[in-house]
Parts: structure tokens; sequence; C-alpha cells
């Protein structure tokens, strides 16, 4: 569970702290905006592009030696991120770090399956949801602290220790697996879906313009449907059949896929709105979001509980509607200039995404030990992906209803404002819609009858 915690909290960190921190790189390294974009894109394609193919990949090597070797290009292109004085060089820390994650995360989140036993299974969920939350609300604050007091090569630096105990850690206590030589690693395919995967992620966030995100979300999608099609006559699947007919686990990635279409966009734009709208400094912009990871983590120890007296799927539903409460409570409140009248949705927002942890509890019991790192990255590369549609879609929002209330004659700071609730309200009606999927594709198999004895039979 430690190892899990660590890897889920650094790895998701390291999507949300540069961008806090990206005026001052831009500033030490003289970079424009589009190369400073490209920072973080530099590492959010890799990751999500590799998640599918990763999962295959350690089902069939075997997770320690993925583990163990994904921690180490990791820290390495940490290092190289902390010490790089040129745009080049901090591109391709980036993508390294982006690469390593693509393969550490969906093997550490395969463990829970594989090592734990089943009891402790709710717990260690619980624990790997508050440590994302965690990181994806404490990154624009931990970035701008780090930038402003010390030097922004520590936001590379910091991950250093972290990686170093989950290495120490795995070297450790995990088992040592053979490969599997039936099951060969298809390299055609691999690269089939990667590539789709990275041209997706870069149609929303390209700065090149609608004609160069059509172009590139249109080659995507042609290339999942290539893939598709490859996938049904395969003899050995990258992703097996049997994920794609499993109801629990494809509804597992919808759910997924609702909620960080309206979080993560609502995440990103947060520091925006409060810089511009209340006039906060980059540092005290970002401590709202700590509101919402300390809700997160006060609410953990409780999911396995209610979990078990409620069931998984009305769990996540009560969580979800939780969550849109809170979205909701801020759209309301969204013209008024103070932080008091907002930690009530802060807070609803934190403990309703707390309760979404037993989606990926159900995704991978479903799932099965077999098909856990393949199942593990499928879940990771959803909710990745719903990271990137996510900003883009809340973004399309709030910048074509700030664009009407400015040329209605109201000033930037209120117009930006209206469009931020605007998105809220996308955000609230994505995870009404998540509830109502959870009640149907997260309800608990039927028990099995009894078998009946050779006594019995007889009679």
């Amino acid at each position: 569970m430690t190892v899990v915690a660590l890897v889920g909290f650094v790895t998701t960190l390291d999507n949300t702290i540069v961008a806090a921190a990206a005026p001052s790189i831009g500033r030490e390294l003289g970079l424009g905006l589009t190369t400073l974009q490209w920072v973080g894109i530099a590492y959010m394609l890799p990751y999500a592009g590799l998640l599918l193919a990763a999962g295959a990949v350690i089902d069939r090597l075997g997770r320690r030696r993925v583990l163990l070797t994904g921690c180490a290009v990791f820290a390495a292109g940490a290092l190289l991120g902390g010490v790089a004085r040129s745009a080049e060089l901090l591109l391709v820390a980036r993508a390294s770090q982006g690469v390593a994650a693509a393969f550490i995360v969906p093997g550490t989140l395969s463990l829970i399956r594989t090592e734990l036993p089943e009891p402790r299974r709710p717990i260690a969920i619980a624990v790997w949801t508050a440590a994302l939350a965690g990181a994806l609300a404490l990154g624009p604050w931990l970035g701008g602290a780090l930038a402003e007091h010390l030097h922004w090569s520590w936001i590379f630096l910091s991950n250093l220790p972290f990686v170093g105990a989950v290495w120490l850690i795995l070297a450790r206590t995990s088992r040592v697996e053979g490969a599997r030589t039936g099951a060969p690693v298809r390299l055609g395919a691999t690269a089939l879906v990667t590539a789709s995967l990275v041209l997706l992620t870069a149609s929303v966030v390209t700065s090149g313009g609608v004609v160069s995100a059509v172009l590139l979300g249109g080659a995507g999608l042609l290339g999942l449907f290539a893939f598709v099609g490859w996938e049904r006559r395969a003899a050995v699947p990258l992703i097996p059949a049997r994920l794609w007919r499993n109801r629990a686990f494809l509804g597992a990635n919808v759910l997924v896929l609702l909620w960080g279409l309206g979080i993560s966009g609502v995440v990103f734009f947060t520091p925006l709105l409060y810089q511009d709208f209340l006039g906060m400094g980059p540092e005290a912009a970002g401590l709202p979001l700590v509101v919402v990871a300390g809700a997160v983590v006060c609410a953990t120890p409780f999911v396995p509980a209610v979990t078990r007296m409620l069931g998984p799927h009305r769990a996540v539903c009560l969580g979800l509607l939780v969550l849109a409460g809170g979205l909701a409570q801020l759209a309301v409140v969204n013209d008024e200039t103070t932080m008091a009248s907002r930690l009530v949705g802060l807070v609803l927002a934190g403990t309703g995404s707390a309760f979404t942890a037993p989606i990926t509890g159900q995704a991978l019991e479903r799932a099965g030990e077999d098909d856990s790192g393949t199942a593990s990255g499928v879940l990771t590369a959803s909710r990745e992906l719903s990271s990137a549609f996510g900003v883009a879609l809340i973004g399309i929002v709030l910048t074509s209803v700030r664009a009407g209330e400015i040329a209605g004659g109201v000033a930037p700071g209120p117009a930006l404002g209206t469009g931020y609730a605007a998105g809220l309200v996308v955000a609230a009606v994505l995870q009404l819609a998540g509830a109502a999927l959870a009640l149907v594709v997260l309800r608990p198999l039927p028990a099995a009858p009894p078998a009946l004895s050779k006594e019995c039979e007889g009679t």
C-alpha cells in the first residue's frame, strides 16, 4: 500500500505541479509560451499513449522486472529535469518521466490485485484514490511554493526520495516472476495503439488551431479503429477479449471518464479564477484546492466501511451525488469575492471524490489476477485521457461563455467568473450521469447457488 500510494502521488503530482512554476522556468531559460506548454505535454503524451501497451507488457514480462526498471528511468528523468538548463534537456527529461510513469502506475496498481488479500484491497484502493486526489489538488500550490521560495528545479529533484523509497521496497519485498513466453508482446499493435492515443491526446492540447486539432483527432480515431480490427483477428490480443465483454470493467472505465471530464477541468482552471477574479497570488490561489485534498484524506478511512454497508454501486453513486452537489454549490456562490462562502463546496467535492474509490476496486476484481496489469493500464489510460479531454471540455465552456459576457460589456474578471460557473454546472451534470450509471454497472453479481452434494443428487 505504501508503494501504491507513493507512485500514485508522485506521478499525478508531475501532471499538475509544473503549471504554477512555468513562468519561473520560462524567465530563467528564456522560453516562450508554446515551449512552456510542451514542458507539460512532453510528460502527458507518452504517459497516456503507452498505458494500454504497458499493462500488456507487465502481464507478459512480470511486474518486478518492469517496475524496478521503470522506477530507475523515472528517477533519471527527475534528476535530468532538475539540472537541465536548456529547453531540449528539459523536454527529454519530461518525456522520460512520462514513459516511465506509463509502466510503473499500472504495475503498482496491479499489486493490489496480486499481492494483497481480498479484505485489504478496498483499503488499498481508497489509499490510492486519496493519493491521486491529494496530488491533483496540492500540485498547483506546491509548484508555486517551490518556485517562489526555493527554485523551480526542486519540482523535479523532490521526486527522488519518493521514487528511491519505492525502488527499495520493491527490491526487498516483490516476488520474482518469470517471463510468460506463451504470450509474446505484439510490437506492431503496441506501436499502433500508442501512436493513436498520442494523436488523440495531442488533439486536445495542441495550440495549432481547430484544423490541427481535427486532423490529429481524426488520425487518432482511425488508428484506434484499425487497432480494434487487428485485435479481433489476433490469436493473442494485446487486450483480452474477455475484458471487452466484462460489463463491470467497461462501465468502470466510463465512470472514470465521466469523473475526469468534470473534475480535471475544474481543478485546472480554479487557480486561474482565484488569481484573475479574486486577486490572489500564485501560491495563495492553489490553497483552496488543498481544502479539497484535506477532505479526501479525511473521508478516505470511511470509504471501506460505507462500501461494505451500502455496496459498491450505492457508495459510488452517493460519492458522485455529493461531488455534484459541491460543484453546484461553488457555481451558486461564484459571484461572491470571499473564500468562506466556497468552503462548503470544496469540502463536498473532496468528500465525494473519495467515495469514487470502489470504481477501481470493482474493475480490478472483475478483471481477475491474470489480467490485472492490462486492466490497470486501461483504467489509468481512461483517467489520463479524461484529464486531457476534461481540460479541453471545461475550457471550451469557460472561454465561450466568457467571450459572450465580454461582448455584452462585462469586465474580464467577472466574465471569467461567469464562464467558470458554467464549467462547474457542466461538470456537475457529468457527475449526475455517472451516479446513475454506477447503480447499474457496479451492482454486485448475484451469489451462485450452492452445489448439490452427490448424496442429494442421488435422492
